[in-house]
């Protein structure tokens, strides 16, 4: 690799870095838990993501874009992400990155276009039936659980049976990730979206049933994904065994907390929980299935 080719790809890969640990201190504690490597490749996954959704929830419509721009603003991302995972760069330091890692660790549009998909149903569909809702949380969450399990598994020799339980568990922590986020902030998206991604909720009548009902889903996936963790390779278990920690914490809290609430406030892990769930993490300690 020619030096000025070598600097330029360091540059991209601390770009993303920046990105996520500006957007997320949740994220930035768990990563830290990851081996350097593997660590590197799920911020550049991570960073990619976070732009997509920034052009969708944010910072597009405080810039002055209305839905048909920012539409054509997420059309020329994933045009360029798909261009930089065939040729290996990009002019955009964030998308270079991503195609960094997903050259690297042997992903392609099976996953992108999904993820690209739902994020373009953000402009366009405000409330979801079941069919639709699975489809939005597979592309907006479960196949970026499979971008970064395609990094914690490079180099691993598996055979169909445990690829197939790998696939299983990361998908089923997106979807619960996913699922709570959704939880969490009910009554932002329906007041300043205009969203409601849960199928026949309706914000204004959320009742205690529903949460429970909402909220045993989201148990069930992280059931599955808990039984996979302990398997993952030394380099990314403890960070998978943090963020499911993280996310099962908030799960209890959203369930301690009554539905009236949740729609008024967001529920959140306060930093000393997180410490001690990140300690718990570095220790060696494993969620329960």
């Amino acid at each position: 690799m020619s030096s000025r080719l070598a600097l330029y790809d360091r540059v991209a890969e601390e770009v993303a870095s920046v990105v996520i640990r500006k957007y997320s201190t949740s994220f930035g504690l768990a990563s830290r838990l990851l081996g350097p490597d593997v660590r590197q490749h799920v911020e550049n996954i991570y960073a990619l993501v976070r732009v997509a959704d920034e052009i969708v929830d944010g910072p597009a419509t405080e810039a002055g874009l209305d839905t048909v721009l920012a539409g054509r603003s997420l059309n020329e991302l994933e045009r360029e992400t798909e261009h930089a995972m065939e040729t290996g760069f990009s002019a955009n330091l964030v998308v270079h990155a991503f195609a960094l890692t997903a050259r690297e660790v042997g992903f392609g549009s099976e996953l992108t276009a999904p993820f690209f998909d739902s994020m373009r149903a953000d402009l366009t569909e405000t409330v979801h039936d079941q069919a639709s809702f699975d489809t939005y949380v597979y592309g907006s969450a479960e196949v970026v659980g499979l971008m970064c399990l395609a990094a914690f598994l490079k180099g691993e020799q598996l055979d169909e049976q445990q690829h197939a339980e790998f696939t299983r568990g990361a998908r089923a922590l997106g979807a619960a990730f996913q699922k709570v986020n959704f939880l969490r902030d009910l009554a932002a998206d329906f007041e300043t979206l205009g969203r409601s991604y849960f199928p026949g909720i309706r914000v204004d009548s959320f009742t205690e049933q529903e949460k429970h009902r909402l909220l045993d889903d989201i148990d069930h996936d992280l059931a599955v994904s808990a039984a996979v963790v302990p398997k993952l390779p030394a380099s990314s278990r403890r960070a998978v065994a943090l963020a499911q920690s993280l996310f099962a914490e908030l799960s209890v809290r959203l369930r301690a907390t009554p539905a009236s609430d949740l729609v008024r406030a967001r529920v959140r892990v306060p930093n000393p929980v997180k410490a001690r769930l990140a300690l718990v993490a570095s220790l060696g300690g494993m969620p329960k299935a």
